[in-house]
């Protein structure tokens, strides 16, 4: 078995004795938490999960495997399947053969109870060793029996891992990619461009007030799915040197961007920024209850946009 392919197997063990009893209590953590030590059944989680990494660690592929149930089958991604106990002690034996500093990251991404001592795991691994810096990484599917107050694995099936992303959160925000401009060709106006970035993390957006067509100020605009206060968020990079952050709030097909800006001067700012989708190609936007260092200017007249459809050859 490759070196990759391993890495995965390994790790999921490690989440599994990590998680186990959190899930057993009905949770369902989305990344690693450190345990905490409150009773008796946070303490257990955390011995189960220590010895296995100093098992792990040490090479002892008896022991490693002991975590498994005798039963147990595993298949890595190429789709070899290792089934019992001691075909898997044999394969780790296999690997374990030279190999020393290894250090474990594991993000959980569901986890859930299937009667009262069943459960399933997926995740992406991710393992470093001391022959390289770079982590190597694998998803899983995991289904965790309970036998005596303890949790084994039953069932571990390895895939090709893909970066966590979080584009879910910004269906409704999709319509904008792309390129923006004004509809007005004469006085004040707008561009905009927004292009995804980082596995669909974020929407990466460049902007620019216009005079005429021609750009004034403008600036770089990064939005993320906030995961902790669930929300989207942006953060923005003015050309002239200031900085803002803004919280998006959906209402039917219009967004209210509450806004917080400082600028390279040294004033505070805030607004309300006002984007509505009128259709797939139109839309418009508004700056609203601007205040600088607290005191109030006047509304700004919506601004048109309209699509910029890219020429056909």
């Amino acid at each position: 078995m490759s070196t990759r392919k391993f890495w995965g197997l390994v790790l999921c063990l490690a989440v599994v004795l990590l998680f186990g009893q959190i899930v057993a209590a009905g949770k369902t953590p989305a990344v690693r938490d450190e345990p905490k030590a409150e009773g008796k059944a946070e303490l257990g989680k955390g011995k189960r999960a220590k010895e296995f990494i100093a098992a792990f660690e040490r090479g002892d592929a008896k022991a490693v495997a002991a975590f498994w149930t005798e039963t147990a089958d595993y298949v890595d991604e190429t789709g070899r399947e290792y089934k019992g106990r001691p075909a898997i002690e044999k394969m780790y034996e296999k690997f374990f053969a030279g190999k020393k500093g290894l250090k474990l990251n594991i993000i959980v991404t569901g986890a859930r109870m299937v009667g009262s001592d069943t459960a399933l795991e997926d995740g992406i691994t991710e393992v470093t060793s001391a022959e390289s810096a770079l982590p190597s990484s694998a998803r899983f599917s995991a289904v965790l029996v309970r036998k005596d107050g303890e949790w084994y694995f039953e069932s571990v099936r390895d895939s090709v891992p893909h970066p966590p992303s979080n584009a879910e959160h910004f269906e409704d925000l999709e319509w904008l990619l792309g390129e923006w401009t004004g509809e007005a060709e004469k006085g004040e106006s707008a561009k905009a461009s927004y292009a995804w970035a980082e596995n669909r993390n974020f929407i990466v957006s460049s902007f620019a007030t216009t005079l005429d067509g021609v750009p004034v100020v403008g600036g770089t605009q990064w939005i993320a799915w906030d995961a902790v206060d669930k929300q989207v968020r942006s953060y923005s990079f003015y050309s002239r040197g200031g900085i803002g952050e803004a919280v998006w709030t959906k209402d039917g097909d219009t967004w209210t961007i509450a806004v917080n800006a400082k600028a390279s001067a040294g004033k505070k700012l805030s607004a309300t920024n006002i984007l509505t989708k009128v259709d797939t190609d139109h839309a418009t936007w508004q700056m609203t209850k601007l205040t600088v260092d607290g005191q109030s200017m006047p509304d700004q007249k919506p601004i048109k946009m309209k699509r910029v459809k890219a020429e056909r050859p």
